[in-house]
């Protein structure tokens, strides 16, 4: 058995371990606020709140996992998953270690560059966590409007990123995302309750499968040359 499969092991065994804490985490305050201080909000809420949540981010469940796995491997998925901010902090930083560091997303080595960037990206969050907590209100106070209204565009300035260095990697598969993003933007809209995570779906779903024909096509093309 190699190094890495051997890391993968261990990283699988912690990763398990470390989901099912946060799990246990993450439920306790509600299991504790209703069963031993009596405050809860009745099963019909807690059901509403439930399935509207899962309307929305339950495509997230499917195409995450399958379209993030490729660029920061396992130990990748269980630390981005644990700690949050998948899309908008622990992604660009994994991209931007194997780009620094010049390996390739799908690879051994690309997959551990990704993972201590988003480790990185973890221990940075947490101090300006820290920093924001205990000074961010009188820091915020005193900065000016402009400023306050830059931050706002910091999202998508990180989509935009990302999906650029993809991109350039394949402008074709890039050309078909954006096309088809916006066909079921504007189909998802005309359906009663705006279910938008059927946009999520297909375009993540469509797109892989677009690109899986492109690269077999060109590989195709390779072979008979």
């Amino acid at each position: 058995m190699s190094i890495y499969n051997n890391y993968i092991e261990s990283i699988t065994k912690i990763g398990r371990s470390t989901m099912v804490l946060g799990l246990v985490a993450t439920l306790l305050p509600p299991l504790v606020m209703t069963f031993y201080f009596g405050f809860n909000p009745g099963i019909a809420a807690i059901m509403a709140g439930a399935i509207s949540q899962m309307s929305v981010s339950g495509a997230f469940y499917f195409s995450e996992p399958i379209s993030y796995y490729p660029i920061v491997g396992r130990a990748g998925l269980y630390m981005g998953f644990l700690s949050g901010n998948l899309v908008n902090m622990r992604i660009p930083a994994a991209i931007a270690s194997q780009e620094a560091a010049e390996y390739e997303s799908g690879t051994e080595e690309g997959a551990i560059m990704g993972t201590i960037g988003i480790g990185v990206s973890i221990w940075i969050g947490i101090v300006f966590l820290l920093l924001s907590v205990f000074a961010g209100q009188t820091l915020l106070s005193k900065l000016p409007v402009s400023f306050m209204t830059m931050l706002s565009l910091i999202i998508p300035a990180l989509f935009g990123g990302v999906f650029a260095q993809f991109a350039i990697k394949s402008p074709k598969t890039a050309i078909f995302a954006l096309a088809v993003s916006l066909i079921m933007t504007k189909l998802v809209a005309l359906i009663p309750g705006n279910p938008s995570f059927i946009v999520t779906l297909v375009s993540v779903f469509s797109t892989i499968t677009f690109a899986k024909k492109l690269m077999d096509k060109e590989l195709s093309k390779k072979s008979v040359n």
